[in-house]
């Protein structure tokens, strides 16, 4: 029996894309150009990314520095 291995990567949903409009149109509804507001969430939603990318990556090579042996891992 063959074992699927998941894709565990974070991918950008279609509800936060959604939410992301629906920032930009309250944003416009407030009176900002569309343009401004637009630009402005982008920017936001990248820092973010970046940011958030920035810390993971720390986290990860520390996971991956030392492997642990086959034999000491528990089993559940």
């Amino acid at each position: 029996m063959g074992h699927r291995s998941r894709d565990a990567r974070p991918r950008l949903a279609l509800w936060m894309l959604v939410a992301l409009g629906d920032v930009v149109l309250l944003l416009v509804s407030a009176g900002l150009p569309v343009l401004f507001a637009l630009l402005s969430v982008v920017t936001v939603t990248v820092a973010v990314v970046a940011a958030w990318r920035m810390t993971r990556r720390g986290a990860l090579a520390r996971e991956d520095g030392i492997p642990a042996p086959v034999g000491s891992r528990r089993r559940i």
